[in-house]
């Protein structure tokens, strides 16, 4: 990708628009550009021939009709008419190609990253599997959804009480979900997501409520305990005997005290929500810097929703360990496409109203700025959706979709224990027990949304700052979160949490 170092913060006709590649035959609006704005670009001289939204495409130069639209040096399809030079390309006029079959690009073992003599370390809680959490709390999970309202109840008991010093609070997990299942792969993914949160190393200690006779059972669950409505009488005495236990479980969860633990034992989740073309330029590049990093020092990242890799999946099948990791990915890709074809749809439904927008015409041009998370990393392993994350140095990736409080559940479920999440159009999505930090592609939706944002990589735009310095900061404010400073999604009090059903509703 072109460096951006050069960027001022006043517009130009040398900076009112970024070619991100030599090869690229398109360029992306920096500001909004009016009907015979003047660009310059290497040795190319234009005039736009309409208004440009900020973010948007221009052509360079006359495109045929058939010809390929290039971004970042890559296809994100074709003229479907001629564009001419210093039009506004976007839906009207470029269509979107499927991609062929995948094939594994890695044919040799890569070794994985060593881990340097020392490593930074974090405040954060040990826990006797080997994990570290970053936050300490006591979790009350409905096993269905007769059992939601419950789980609520006894975590609202505890909402204005003084707590045991060390424990972050006490949370619920209601759900829709756990009966009108088939049983099968979609109670097992269900049972993967309420075993991963409860389970989880920023989970202290934790209680299973259930309503009684409900598909996914409390018995399926033996290392965790459990209440019954129908056992212990209905709602209003299960909610006492659950606060009665909760009361037990602050003083074990408060026995586990913050000390310090290496940084290899961050696992970093990442994902991105309400993306804008400059979420590709800025932010998700800014995040790929910081995931360098971390693999650097033996952490831990985790990459998701498969439907935000479609026809970019050739940048993580190269960067593969072995052919194995490669073809778990492709079968990912198949399973997923399949998936979709059940229902009649395609990866290209994937971008929002608000995606395209904010300038991102479809999926190809979407994925080919979402995959930049992942830094440069090895890809180590890949798992299916709530699959337990190894603890492996480099980039790991989990099947998930790409809606927000899904994926998200899915990289909680698997053990990630603080999350970096990427946004261009604003979002204000967190999780009940992972810190989630969040990262603005500009300056605009950072002044809008402040109370939500955690990181600006708009001065990456505006000229005031490098990807490697703002990959920089988010390193520097991940490592202050892991160490117990909240995050705005935090100090706001979200707690989404939506598990993936896959099958139908009996």
């Amino acid at each position: 990708m072109r460096d951006l170092l050069q960027i001022q913060a006043t517009p130009t006709a040398e900076n009112a628009a970024i070619r991100l590649h030599p090869d690229d035959n398109i360029a992306i609006a920096r500001v909004p550009l009016d009907q015979g704005s003047f660009i310059h670009i290497d040795e190319i001289n234009l005039r736009t021939l309409g208004a440009i939204p900020a973010g948007h495409k221009i052509a360079l130069r006359d495109i045929a009709a058939g010809e390929n639209v290039i971004r970042y040096g890559c296809s994100i399809g074709t003229a479907s008419i001629r564009i001419a030079a210093g039009s506004h390309v976007h839906t009207h006029n470029l269509t979107f190609v499927p991609a062929g079959e995948l094939s594994a690009m890695s044919p040799d073992e890569r070794p994985l990253p060593s881990p340097p003599p020392r490593v930074p370390s974090f405040m954060g809680y040990a826990r006797e599997d080997g994990r570290a959490g970053t936050r300490n709390y006591v979790a009350i999970a409905a096993v269905s959804n007769c059992a939601a309202h419950v789980s609520q109840q006894i975590a609202a008991h505890f909402a204005n009480r003084s707590l045991p010093p060390g424990v972050d609070g006490v949370v619920a997990f209601p759900h829709g979900e756990g009966c009108g299942h088939s049983i099968g792969p979609d109670t097992r993914q269900l049972h993967r997501v309420i075993s991963g949160v409860m389970q989880h190393p920023n989970v202290g200690a934790g209680l299973l409520i259930g309503l009684g006779c409900e598909v996914n059972q409390i018995s399926e669950y033996p290392a965790l305990a459990g209440l019954t409505l129908q056992e212990n009488g209905g709602t209003r005495a299960t909610v006492q005997e659950g606060v009665r236990q909760v009361e037990a479980l602050l003083e074990q969860a408060a026995e586990v005290p913050r000390t310090p633990v290496p940084v290899s034992k961050l696992v970093l989740g990442l994902n991105c929500g309400g993306s804008d073309s400059f979420s590709g330029i800025s932010a998700n590049p800014a995040l790929g810097s910081c995931v360098d990093r971390l693999v650097a020092l033996a952490g831990t990242a985790v990459l998701a929703e498969t439907t935000e890799i479609f026809g970019a999946e050739s940048l993580l099948l190269n960067r593969a360990r072995n052919p194995e990791v490669a073809r778990k990915l492709i079968a990912c890709v198949q399973a997923y496409r399949a998936y979709l074809a059940r229902f009649g749809g395609s990866f290209d439904d994937n971008p929002s109203p608000g995606n395209k927008q904010g300038g991102l015409t479809n999926i190809v041009e979407k994925s080919l700025g979402a995959v930049a998370k992942g830094g440069t990393a090895i890809l180590a392993e890949v798992v299916d959706y709530a699959e337990r994350i190894p603890a492996l140095p480099g980039l790991v990736f989990m099947n998930t979709p790409g809606y927000d409080p899904v994926s998200l559940t899915g990289l909680a479920a698997g053990g990630v224990n603080v999350i970096a999440f990427t946004t261009g159009r604003g979002s204000a999505i967190g999780f009940p027990t992972v810190p989630v930090l969040k990262i603005s592609s500009n300056t605009s939706i950072y002044d809008r949304m402040r109370e939500n944002i955690d990181v600006n990589a708009g001065g990456i735009m505006d000229g005031s700052a490098t990807v490697s310095e703002v990959g920089q900061v988010i390193f520097d404010r991940l490592l202050e979160v892991a160490s117990g400073t909240q995050t705005s999604s935090e100090r706001l009090g979200h707690q989404e949490f939506v598990p993936w059903r896959i099958g139908p509703v009996l």
